[in-house]
């Protein structure tokens, strides 16, 4: 069941917009290549998502695809092959209103070696806890995919697909975008440390003070 209170404001036709030119600055970043990567966005009842197999240099507008929350296409186009885990993402996060999927290289590489990133920053906690997981391997496309990332998601905004590449919440695609920079920005910094031996890791306690920074300045911005 959908959360319309957490619709993202905005017409359809902006929102269409934004996630042509969100999709685009991701390749442009080297986050994504060709066709990979997808975008969600809340609407009222239903969702958008990018369409499949199509470059983000070619995307427009109006093939961004309207889906329900039944997995029902309204309208026309193909959705992505990754649709059901923005409709599940969405579903079960009131608080949600924009999901990015990426292959971004070094948050990839650490996805294939299936490590969750530990709180060797204190900016691990822009993701919502105290460690980003990787989810388990599962195939691309598939319910058992949406089901594992559901998981890894629970109680953070960001997590790995293990094999595959990330996931990356926002309460607007705005949002989403600029999670899915720090979680790649924080990969990178692991993958170079751990080049060095293995991180001093920051305790629990550590993370909580930070994640109660974070909420008492509001916007969880970098320090």
């Amino acid at each position: 069941m959908a959360h319309p209170a957490a619709s993202v404001p905005g017409s359809g036709e902006t929102l269409r917009s934004a996630m042509v030119l969100c999709a685009q600055r991701l390749s442009q970043l080297g986050l994504n290549r060709g066709s990979t990567g997808n975008i969600g966005v809340r609407l009222q009842n239903s969702f958008l998502v990018t369409p499949s197999g199509i470059p983000a240099e070619e995307l427009m507008p109006q093939m961004m695809v309207e889906v329900d929350f039944s997995g029902t296409v309204l309208g026309t186009g193909k959705p992505s092959s990754e649709w059901r885990f923005h409709r599940d993402i969405l579903a079960a996060r009131a608080e949600i209103g924009a999901v990015v999927h990426t292959h971004s290289r070094y948050a990839t590489s650490l996805a294939c070696m299936h490590r969750d990133i530990p709180a060797f920053h204190y900016m691990i906690a822009a993701a919502g806890g105290d460690s980003i997981r990787c989810a388990p391997y599962a195939l691309f496309g598939t319910q058992e995919l949406s089901n594992l990332a559901l998981q890894a998601l629970r109680e953070r905004k960001a997590c790995l697909l293990g094999n595959h590449g990330t996931i990356a919440l926002g309460t607007d695609l705005k949002a989403a975008f600029a999670l899915t920079l720090e979680v790649e920005s924080l990969c990178q910094q692991y993958w170079t440390a751990l080049q060095i031996g293995e991180p001093k890791i920051l305790s629990n306690q550590q993370m909580l003070d930070v994640m109660e920074k974070f909420r008492t300045y509001g916007s969880g911005a970098s320090a």
